[in-house]
């Protein structure tokens, strides 16, 4: 079963003579409990593809439907609780005055759960933080710890699907790998679905299953892992971004 389903989603921004095509035609479809990753280079319309899933943005047609249930204009309080969203800076995510008791336990009360403080308990040992870590602020973390405590508030909620918008790349090289791998961690364990959106073509062979290659608004090609891996590309644009890509070596991602 399709946990997600795009079906010709066009998304735009002004109108007339102003109006910009950000997304033409996208369809596609993630199933459920697979790890799914939009790439391509920047202003390709991949992150405005997750904008408008969670109604950030606005003006858009076509189909989206989340378990089967088709989208309308408004999203409610429901819809969060089974969709999510970790964005690409940890820190403008975060509210600066907000320590991470705070960030969690609001994020728990809106949705209605009870046994706040054994919850965010849980959601820190989840995303590996210890206790310490409970009423630091923003300012206190690491770049990787802010990370983990996004993805923790994500997860608050219990939802089945969460939103990967270059999760990753604010991050120092040298934690990127510790958070990717939690991330898959906690994918096996809570049964979640991914959709990831990446420049990185290293990040989403690590991560996803397939792929969709978007350039100027459009999909132009549709590739598994393994395709990825071998550089099986049918694209000319696809086939540049495999050769192109800065320190993807598609035999050593194989063997590892």
């Amino acid at each position: 079963m399709s946990e997600l389903h795009f079906k010709d989603l066009n998304v735009w921004f002004g109108e007339g003579a102003d109006r910009v095509d950000a997304v033409k035609h996208a369809t596609f479809d993630v199933p459920s409990g697979a790890s799914f990753g939009l790439v391509g280079e920047s202003g390709s319309g991949k992150s405005t593809i997750l904008r408008a899933l969670v109604g950030l943005v606005p003006t858009w047609s076509g189909k989206m439907s989340v378990g089967g249930k088709q989208l309308g204009p408004k999203r409610t309080r429901e819809f969060f609780k089974e969709v999510q969203m970790v964005f690409q800076d940890p820190y403008a995510s975060l509210h600066p005055r907000h320590s991470v008791d705070q960030v969690l336990g609001e994020t728990l009360k809106l949705h209605g759960f009870r046994g706040i403080d054994k919850r965010i308990e849980k959601l820190l040992a989840d995303v590996g933080l210890g206790p310490a870590f409970r009423f630091r602020y923003p300012h206190q973390l690491s770049g990787g710890q802010r990370q983990r405590v996004a993805i923790a508030r994500a997860l608050a909620p219990e939802p089945t699907v969460l939103l990967l918008d270059e999760p990753t790349s604010a991050l120092d090289v040298s934690v990127q790998a510790e958070v990717l791998n939690l991330l898959a961690d906690l994918r096996e364990e809570h049964k979640l679905t991914y959709l990831m959106v990446s420049h990185d073509l290293a990040v989403v062979a690590h991560m996803c299953e397939a792929t969709a290659v978007m350039q100027n608004g459009e999909i132009v090609e549709m590739l598994s892992v393994e395709d990825m891996r071998a550089m099986r590309a049918k694209n000319p644009y696809t086939q540049h971004l495999l050769e192109s890509a800065s320190g993807y070596n598609p035999s050593a991602e194989q063997s590892a």
